[in-house]
């Protein structure tokens, strides 16, 4: 499929077509929105907006296969969650290794975690419809880690929305979550970034931007 033909135009396009995936959730007072910086944050402001709900950030990192980077190998999570795929024993990598790549990682999600909250706790979300975004998956490493992190927190229920995704990615984390809402999940699937014509990397300025709009900053 060429970038003309993609379903969606841009990641606010396909928050638009999740937000009417998800309805049944709209002005609910006992529902969150957390997105997946940076790339599920354009996705979760529309679904936000056009649903009435709190939106903030919650901070995975993907752990990339040292030399190949953009294969996952596992994920980390704030509050200190990290899974590592069973394909990575296979990859040969020792766990120094990989202790060294989760490390490298932790850095940056403590960054992201004081750029984006300003120093402001994540809300309490205990007894709460976690809603979390992304704007796709492929191995749902970052989604898997992220669903394990809130588990945490005690939250009512934890539901997973994308706008496209890996039909196995989603029978797998229908497993280990209460819902995923997913608009579209085409086979072969390849990669996120085919299904939109425009997928230029959300910067930090844009992500702080859109939490502002919605009043998710400290």
């Amino acid at each position: 499929m060429s970038p003309a033909q993609a379903p969606f135009r841009d990641r606010f396009d396909g928050g638009r077509a999740l937000a009417l995936r998800l309805g049944a959730f709209r002005d609910r007072h006992d529902t969150v929105i957390l997105a997946l910086p940076r790339g599920g944050v354009p996705v979760a402001f529309e679904i936000a907006k056009a649903l009435d709900l709190p939106l903030d950030v919650f901070l995975v990192r993907k752990l990339g296969v040292p030399g190949h980077e953009e294969y996952a190998m596992g994920a980390l999570a704030e509050g200190g969650v990290r899974i590592v795929n069973p394909e990575a024993q296979a990859l040969g990598l020792t766990d120094q290794a990989i202790a060294a790549v989760a490390a490298a990682e932790q850095v940056e999600l403590e960054r992201r975690q004081a750029l984006y909250r300003g120093g402001r706790p994540l809300a309490d979300l205990t007894g709460k419809i976690v809603i979390l975004v992304d704007d796709g998956l492929a191995t749902g490493s970052t989604m898997r880690a992220a669903a394990l992190a809130v588990r945490r927190h005690s939250p009512a229920r934890v539901v997973v929305a994308v706008p496209v995704a890996a039909e196995s990615t989603v029978r797998e984390l229908a497993r280990e979550v209460d819902e995923v809402v997913c608009v579209m999940t085409p086979e072969p699937f390849v990669a996120v970034g085919l299904w939109y014509t425009n997928f230029d990397q959300t910067s930090d300025a844009q992500v702080r931007d859109l939490l502002h709009q919605q009043g998710a900053t400290a």
